[in-house]
């Protein structure tokens, strides 16, 4: 019924894209403000060699490292919008709150994966809590709520998908109500 929903139609389902990178961007921008500057409980790269953030110097390193953090989270959240512009210039229609929320909850979990998997584990350029020893079962959790996230998302996104799939089915014009050819 997809499929036949969308064509029938005559429209498009929202871009998926903008929801991800939303999240990703969103994800990216909670983490920065609450974990790195609010509760202080690491930087970019706390754990680094010569970058201890009680010390001035390590302090300025991560604050720029921070900064360039933050501006890669704010582009992410800017490619979110440019794709929802795109789309919607294609003639897609918009998401309704379900889809877009339940992407943006992936996209956020998804940050959390590869970021949680990346800088706290291959890198080891930080961990959720440096100021605490044994900070495996913090860098775990946080894994966790990255799969969560993604768990959740995902299914709050398809139940978007099938409202919006019978919305387009409910508007698509029936062939049998048509006038008959003389």
């Amino acid at each position: 019924m997809a499929a036949s929903a969308r064509a029938t139609a005559g429209e498009r389902l929202p871009s998926k894209a903008s929801g991800l990178l939303y999240g990703i961007g969103f994800g990216g921008f909670a983490d920065g403000i609450v974990l790195h500057q609010i509760l202080q409980w690491h930087h970019m790269t706390s754990s680094v060699e010569g970058r201890d953030p009680g010390t001035l110097a390590g302090l300025e390193a991560n604050t720029v490292a921070d900064g360039f953090f933050h501006l890669a989270t704010w582009a992410a959240a800017v490619a979110g919008m440019v794709t929802a512009l795109i789309a919607w210039r294609q003639g897609r229609i918009a998401p309704s709150w379900s889809f877009h929320l339940g992407l943006v909850l992936a996209g956020w979990g998804l940050f959390n994966l590869v970021e949680g998997l990346v800088d706290h584990q291959i890198l080891g350029v930080h961990h959720v809590r440096d100021d605490l020893g044994a900070p495996l079962s913090w860098d775990l959790a946080f894994l966790a709520s990255g799969v969560l996230l993604i768990a959740i998302g995902w299914l709050v996104h398809r139940r978007g998908v099938r409202d919006l799939e019978h919305r387009a089915a409910r508007r698509a014009p029936n062939p049998m109500d048509s006038p008959a050819s003389p």
